[in-house]
């Protein structure tokens, strides 16, 4: 035997095995399918014909590849929301960020590989206002042999919730855009696809969850919906919540959830009741004078052995200005912080950043409804412009003048951010991205602003999950407020709401090199410009680099 075969083979014998995750294949079809809600049908875009779509399941340290075939008129992409696709960004999904979109007729493999990530997440179209229909749920179970720490349930349930509009949603923002005005908002709330009987079409059925008295069950409770926080409680049941964006939380109980687009909350529910029909409600959350859907959407907890004419036990939602209930929710949040799951908060900063996030108003002389002005929306006074080269291929190609790197790290102008707008309410335009040394770690106030109306921004970051370690009512006070920040067990997540008139402070390590887009996940607020996107630099060595784009990538 050559001697270098001996060497291989005495290595082979001696190396333990590397227990690698299994692959997994999806293949997506992406279809218009003729759907009836509140009594009225129109075509809709789906995966293979369902809506919600298909749930991917997976688990941590599997590779996933989804196969999607485009066989609509419109461009698309899917994000894999919350997933950190580490060195994998060409699998990322935003459109003009990480890759051109899939035209119609083609088709894209996504692969990536989960790695330290169980729970629940979301994949949604990227583009356009696409993801109203074009949306599932991802569940990424624990290594095999690896339980949960809490009660194991006895079955376990994904709950989407979303909004439907009776008109093309696609016609709605397009309207919208002409106008330089806000949008219609849903004609309704969905859980799992169905409003409920609601007023102008009592006919239409629910959906229903069957369960046997005396046994557990977790929920996994998705955001899909477009633009509107939302609150979810269950009649005569407490939810003890366990896990908020694919991260363990410290356990608590509560009557009610608030969750905004693109997060997601595990909560155990235990059938205590003996027998039954309960309400579940999923209702708005707006503390702002900004109109929304009002409609709530119903659905049923059913035990088994009840009769179907059993009248429903109900349930008082929320006020929609409900911010108490909100903040109880939310402070209640914290970082299960165990030996196993530890909170690794960086306690150093290296980019000290404050971001404003709110409207703006520009000129638009075709804007008639809006007498020649239309609102914008912006990062400290950037209204992001979409180019027409991917930025990752701009920047792994080298190819110049799609972006700048001059994206501010601190406000333009400082004013008073929650107090009397300035006069001028116009803001600047620009593809404009901020700069981060691999490994480097970021601390980021995002601050909402008064500007037309204070309002909750759920900000979203690809590539990441950061840590919210202070947030506050009013401008942000560094001398102040850093010394109530949580650093030692703050809730870590990949969407944060900025609070109303408030701000939030998060911390990440920039451990992930490519393009990461950071948005407002009101689809509203990102079609008017509130996004941006980090560069995150290369580091030493191929582990520490983005790797080269797969062949199939879609061209522009």
């Amino acid at each position: 035997m050559d001697s270098w075969l001996q060497i291989l083979v005495l290595v082979a014998c001696i190396t333990p095995a590397v227990v690698q995750g299994r692959v997994r294949n999806y293949t997506f079809n992406v279809v218009m399918k003729n759907t009836t809600r509140l009594c009225s049908s129109k075509p809709i875009v789906t995966v293979d014909g369902m809506f919600p779509g298909p749930t991917l399941y997976a688990r941590e340290d599997d590779t996933v590849l989804v196969r999607v075939s485009n066989r609509v008129k419109y461009n698309v992409t899917i994000h894999w929301h919350g997933i950190r696709q580490l060195r994998s960004g060409w699998a990322d999904g935003p459109a003009y960020i990480t890759q051109c979109p899939i035209q119609p007729g083609q088709s894209y493999v996504y692969n990536f590989t989960i790695t330290g990530q169980r729970g629940t997440l979301l994949w949604h179209a990227h583009i356009l206002w696409l993801r109203a229909t074009l949306h599932g749920a991802i569940v990424i179970l624990p290594k095999r042999g690896v339980p949960y720490p809490f009660p194991k349930p006895h079955k376990e349930v994904v709950v989407v919730l979303g909004e439907w509009w009776k008109s093309d949603t696609e016609a709605v923002i397009k309207q919208a855009i002409k106008s330089g005005l806000a949008p219609n908002v849903s004609d309704a709330h969905t859980i799992n696809g169905h409003p409920g009987p609601i007023s102008n079409c009592p006919s239409q059925g629910g959906f229903t969850l069957p369960v046997e008295s005396g046994k557990r069950y977790m929920l996994r409770i998705i955001n899909a919906a477009l633009n509107e926080e939302l609150f979810f409680k269950i009649a005569g049941h407490q939810l003890t919540i366990v896990e908020v964006d694919a991260t363990y939380v410290k356990p608590f109980k509560t009557d009610t959830i608030v969750i905004a687009p693109g997060q997601t909350t595990n909560a155990l529910i235990s059938a205590d009741q003996s027998s039954g029909k309960y309400l579940v409600a999923a209702s708005p959350f707006m503390d702002s004078p900004i109109t929304v859907d009002n409609v709530t959407a119903t659905a049923t907890l059913h035990y088994s052995g009840t009769l179907a004419a059993t009248s429903t036990t109900l349930t008082k939602t929320p006020p929609q200005n409900a911010t108490a209930v909100a903040n109880n929710f939310i402070n209640s949040l914290r970082s299960l912080n165990s030996k196993i799951y530890p909170a690794k908060v960086p306690l150093t900063v290296d980019h000290n950043l404050l971001f404003t996030v709110g409207l703006g108003i520009n000129p638009c002389p075709s804007c008639k409804a809006g007498n020649g002005s239309r609102v914008v929306a912006s990062m400290n006074n950037v209204t992001f412009v979409m180019p027409t080269t991917a930025l990752l291929q701009a920047h792994f190609f080298n190819i110049s003048g799609v972006f700048t790197s001059d994206f501010p790290g601190n406000p333009p102008t400082t004013f008073n951010y929650t107090g009397s707008p300035p006069t001028n309410l116009r803001t600047t335009s620009g593809t404009k991205v901020y700069r981060l040394r691999y490994n480097s770690t970021v601390q980021l106030v995002l601050q909402d602003t008064g500007i037309i109306a204070p309002e909750n921004h759920p900000i979203h970051l690809h590539g990441f999950n950061f840590f919210a370690v202070g947030k506050g009512l009013g401008n942000y006070n560094p001398k102040v407020d850093q010394k109530n920040f949580n650093l030692v067990d703050p809730v870590e997540r990949n969407t944060i709401g900025v609070p109303s008139g408030g701000w939030v402070a998060i911390r990440f390590r920039a451990d992930n090199p490519g393009v990461w887009f950071m948005h407002c996940h009101l689809e509203i607020h990102t079609t008017w410009g509130l996004k941006m996107a980090f560069l995150v630099d290369n580091g030493k060595g191929p582990n520490e680099s983005l790797l080269p784009p797969p062949s199939d990538l879609p061209k522009c």
